[in-house]
């Protein structure tokens, strides 16, 4: 009950104490949300490839035949709840005179692809329509219809990064020419040289799609996989694709699902693809792994900038130190009363760790509020600043996503917080030594 009296004692007279709280609030805030940022945009960056490429990437060295047969094969395993094929091919993309664009071609079966990826989901036009997505459109049989990035038909506005949806509305329907082609192999006995064929392909824009990854929508193309193939390759006689992602069941462990996999497509090309080691010896990988460098390297970028706020932050300590040192000479006299009534040095030394432990506890609560309401609103937040200042903070083009990441890490937090307190209760150890030494008869002598 001592303690807890001069704690609030100490609170009301010493007003100075407050300036400790708010800069453990402030430093405990900055590093929740670095940290908060960094871990929501690894975390996006991660997300972003299994909804692009799904759990799980097949990708043989070269294109394969029956790949209906292998999907059917995958989903009859409890390790795989969904799979679908696609067919890779590179090309410039012709908007209008003077508009012709680089783009990346994906061959791919629309309705499979929303079982593995929620695909509809990214269709300006027909993800409110609650039917299967389709490349149909208006117009004869033979119109062919396919998908366009969003980021390929318009840039975002340079100021508030957004896309103009009146002027994407107008291309819906429009005819566009898409120009690829494909390599034949050489014949080393008859001595012919590999030959690129180009091929043209005219489509109808039938939706436009924004998954807010820049990269994707700034650069993909999709089209019906069996017109792709006909168009790429006419010489062959089966439909053929470049890979097959996968979504993994609930609660299936990668490890164990990448073994499935391999098993079930060594048994189908030995089958059904005449046993080709050229086949056989796929890239089978999950999207994790393919992101593995970059989170690494995006997560020890973290590390160091935390690092460095960090030791910023150890200015909070010899804060904390100042402040409680200036407390004890000022209030020698009530130690020393303290200490005359029978008071170990060891409870005095107590008395000021515990009180500048709970100024870490109080600092530490108000910067976990602020780190939150900072987090979650830094959309908010960033556009104010465009308005104010005229400063676009956060662009697509240069990080990828279209929103920043606000997704609060609840565990570095609690880190952080249990670092504060321990800091806060480290600044007053010298002071509460100082306090714990002071010998009453000196002090009281002239009182």
């Amino acid at each position: 009950m001592l303690k807890i009296f001069l704690w609030l004692r100490y609170l009301r007279k010493k007003k100075i104490v407050f300036l400790s709280i708010a800069a453990v609030a402030l430093s405990v805030s900055l590093l929740i949300v670095v940290a908060s940022l960094f871990t929501g945009f690894i975390n996006a960056f991660e997300r972003a490839a299994v909804e692009a490429i799904g759990d799980v990437v097949l990708e043989p060295s070269a294109k394969f035949a029956k790949y209906g047969q292998f999907i059917e094969r995958l989903e009859q395993t409890e390790a795989v709840e969904a799979a679908t094929a696609m067919l890779k091919a590179h090309g410039l993309l012709h908007l209008g005179k003077g508009n012709v664009r680089a783009v990346e071609i994906w061959g791919i079966e629309p309705e499979r692809r929303v079982k593995v990826m929620g695909f509809d989901r990214f269709l300006l036009r027909q993800r409110t329509s609650g039917g299967k997505p389709s490349f149909d459109i208006k117009g004869p049989e033979n119109n062919l219809g396919g998908f366009v990035g969003i980021g390929v038909l318009a840039e975002p506005d340079e100021k508030t990064d957004k896309y103009d949806f009146d002027a994407i509305e107008k291309m819906f329907g429009k005819k566009v020419l898409l120009t690829t082609g494909t390599v034949s192999q050489a014949d080393p006995d008859s001595r012919t040289r590999a030959e690129v064929k180009r091929r043209v392909i005219r489509f109808t824009i039938a939706d436009v799609v924004e998954t807010g990854v820049y990269q994707f929508d700034k650069g993909c193309v999709y089209l019906p996989i069996e017109k792709l193939w006909k168009y790429l390759y006419p010489e062959d006689e089966l439909p053929v694709a470049s890979q097959i992602q996968i979504k993994l069941a609930e609660d299936t462990e990668a490890d164990v699902a990448l073994a499935v996999i391999r098993g079930v497509w060594r048994s189908f090309v030995e089958e059904q693809l005449g046993g080709d080691l050229y086949l056989i010896n796929a890239n089978i990988v999950t999207a994790k792994q393919i992101q593995r460098p970059y989170v690494a390297a995006y997560r020890k970028q973290m590390w160091i900038l935390l690092l460095i706020f960090g030791v910023v932050s150890l200015g909070v300590v010899l804060l904390i130190f100042c402040i409680f040192y200036m407390i004890v000479r000022l209030k020698q006299k009530d130690i020393a009363i303290i200490k005359s009534c029978g008071a170990s040095g060891s409870s005095v030394a107590w008395i000021f760790v515990g009180f500048g432990a709970c100024v870490g506890i109080a600092g530490s609560g108000v910067g976990v509020v602020l780190g939150y309401v900072i987090t979650k609103n830094v959309n908010t937040i960033e556009e104010w600043i465009r308005i104010i200042f005229g400063l676009k903070l956060w662009k697509s083009s240069v990080y990828m996503f279209s929103k920043i990441p606000n997704e609060v890490d609840w565990a570095s937090a609690l880190s952080i917080v249990l670092v504060a307190i321990i800091a806060a209760a480290i600044g007053t150890l010298i002071p509460a030594i100082v306090a714990a030494r002071t010998k009453p008869v000196e002090i009281l002598r002239y009182e």
